[in-house]
């Protein structure tokens, strides 16, 4: 019998040629233009923060968690959030992004950034960024500018640009 259940993991090294080919599918080449992506340029993701998805051996999904600051406070940035997209109506973005929130907490962080759908991350504790609280090196909708509290005050503490660590 095959099982076809979704498990969940901790990112590996070995998994970064798979989340590369996933990353491709789901995103195409222009996705090196987008600031999130410039801004995660070659910092490694904290890996003990960062989750995949599979079934049996076949990556289905990641998401990963990047160290960065805010002015000169520590923050991390969320993404990319990759779904195969015959596993997106399986709540597996879901599931991968309530993993690395419970991660990052239990580590002690205090908050999360991303750039994505209000509407979609809403449910998992986003909510957009006050207007010129944050901003990022280059150009963003400034409306996709999300945040999520770890620890109650991290936002009042994070002011400025965002830059790698």
């Amino acid at each position: 019998m095959i099982d076809l259940a979704v498990k969940f993991a901790p990112l590996t090294a070995a998994d970064d040629a798979h989340l590369e080919k996933l990353d491709e599918r789901a995103f195409g080449p222009g996705r090196y233009a987008r600031t999130a992506y410039r801004l995660r340029e070659g910092v490694e993701p904290d890996r003990s923060l960062s989750f995949v998805a599979r079934i049996g051996t076949l990556l289905v999904g990641a998401n990963r968690m990047t160290p960065i600051l805010v002015g000169s406070t520590p923050a991390l940035l969320l993404g990319p959030l990759t779904v195969e997209p015959a596993f997106r109506q399986q709540r597996v973005g879901e599931t991968l992004v309530k993993y690395s929130l419970d991660a990052a907490r239990d580590a002690g962080h205090g908050l999360v950034l991303l750039v994505g759908d209000e509407e979609y991350y809403a449910r998992l504790g986003f909510a957009p960024v006050p207007r010129g609280k944050i901003t990022m090196p280059g150009p963003v909708d400034p409306e996709r500018l999300l945040y999520c509290e770890l620890r109650p005050g991290a936002l009042a503490e994070a002011s400025g640009r965002m830059r790698r660590i």
